[in-house]
């Protein structure tokens, strides 16, 4: 009788549910999007000036980007995936 209660306590779930994998998903691509947008702009020449490192992309919007896909990333970790719709009655 122990044996059949631990074997139903173990059965294997998932911690997340589908909507939390979904929201995970795009905070990763924000982010990733977000380092892709900061790279480059270097210059193979030391001796010379580039002044696409100072363009708006790389200063304002991948650095936002970066940081709204990690929001989305701990709203996704936080939300409650059993949360069930109370209706009214």
């Amino acid at each position: 009788m122990g044996e059949q209660k631990r074997n139903e306590a173990s059965k294997s779930e998932f911690i997340f549910g589908k909507k939390n994998y979904k929201f995970m998903l795009i905070g990763l691509a924000s982010i990733v999007i977000g380092f892709i947008l900061m790279s480059g702009g270097g210059s193979d020449d030391p001796n010379v000036f580039d002044p696409s490192i100072f363009s708006w992309t790389r200063i304002r919007l991948a650095p936002t980007l970066v940081l709204l896909g990690f929001g989305i990333q701990v709203y996704a970790i936080l939300l409650n995936p059993n949360k069930e719709k109370k209706s009214k009655s």
